[in-house]
């Protein structure tokens, strides 16, 4: 018999973390701890306010109701979470977790083993001139050969001179370059700045426009000279006609995957199946989890096989994480056995 609780964590950021939507201090998450017998199962629901289409009022309400509901196969739970994209998530997780040899090796891989690595991008916060180039500098210091710039926060001249200034010692062949406007622009002003930007031999754009401007999304796609790739766009698309619509009618170039906020692992690969019938590219981006969905979706990530470098390096932003075997290394994330899990933060539950 398979009891259920939940816990909610408060993750504190090491440094302010600047985004379009305004500085981050900290990030709100919450487990699912399951217990069968002697073995015990954890799921982060990674809750992200302001963006999550499950911030709403009744959110913990929801964490109770499957608490109680435990007893439901899990096929019938994520059904009747549909609208709770983060909880389908941790509960997806919490009853791999409980099925694993040790609780964390969830999709057993040469990841797992320490035997291959996942490459991912570096990421630059926004904030000043200076402090973004000094971010920068010390990616490139530590061995990234992808880098991802947030866009749209500070002036926009500025942001150009720091790309600018990136391709005068980096051409696209040493450094790949992506940036996130997390809807900034307008749809007025979109197409001039996107003919701005790729003078810089960007990989891509996210999200140059907020979401929900369908048309105007599609007509930029069709007549962008930088590839576009949808994020926040996916966020609160659930079915998967619905999912292969959107697809077909914007026409992006590629999408991103943020398995929190579009529905863990299942709803992950909805969206990846209606891309490719599509042809459109994908990657899978973490969404500020803790190292415990971090490494979830890090496992998860590399059995997909993906060629491009993944956004999965959020790990060490935070003052109280919990100590993992996941590792920053040369630009890439890598899984060292030798490091234990340390999860005395939630022992109270675990």
């Amino acid at each position: 018999m398979i009891k259920a609780s939940y816990q909610q964590y408060i993750l504190n950021f090491k440094h302010a973390s600047g985004t379009s939507r305004g500085i981050l201090k900290t990030k709100e998450t919450w487990f699912i701890i399951l217990t069968s017998e002697e073995k015990k199962g954890i799921g982060e629901c990674g809750l992200f306010r302001g963006l999550s289409i499950d911030d709403r009022p009744d959110y913990e309400e929801k964490l109770k109701w499957v608490c109680n509901n435990i007893h439901l196969e899990l096929p019938k739970l994520l059904e009747a979470l549909t609208e709770f994209p983060s909880i389908q998530f941790g509960l997806e997780m919490a009853f791999l977790s409980l099925q694993a040899s040790d609780s964390f090796t969830l999709f057993p891989s040469k990841f797992t083993q320490n035997q291959a690595s996942i490459n991912i991008n570096g990421l630059i916060w926004m904030g000043s001139e200076t402090f973004m180039k000094q971010q920068i500098e010390a990616k490139i210091k530590a061995g990234f050969t992808c880098i991802k710039m947030k866009i749209g926060a500070i002036d926009f001249d500025v942001e150009c001179k720091l790309l600018k200034s990136i391709r005068t010692s980096f051409s696209a062949n040493d450094i790949e370059l992506r940036v996130d406007a997390n809807g900034a622009f307008s749809p007025g002003e979109a197409l001039e700045k996107l003919q701005i930007l790729s003078n810089f031999n960007l990989h891509s754009i996210e999200q140059p426009i907020k979401q929900g401007q369908i048309e105007a999304m599609a007509q930029l796609c069709s007549v962008t000279p930088l590839p576009i790739a949808l994020d926040e766009e996916l966020i609160g698309v659930f079915s998967v006609t619905k999912k292969e619509a959107l697809i077909q009618t914007i026409q992006p170039q590629y999408i991103i995957l943020k398995p929190s906020l579009v529905g863990g692992f299942s709803g992950s690969d909805a969206w990846i199946h209606a891309a490719e019938k599509q042809n459109v590219g994908w990657w899978i981006t973490s969404a500020l989890e803790s190292n415990i969905g971090l490494n979830a979706i890090a496992q998860y990530t590399f059995n997909k096989q993906s060629a491009l470098p993944q956004g999965l390096g959020t790990g060490g932003l935070f003052t109280n994480n919990f100590s993992s075997p996941l590792q920053v290394k040369n630009g890439t994330l890598q899984y060292n056995k030798n490091t234990t899990w340390n999860l005395e933060l939630l022992t109270n539950k675990i």
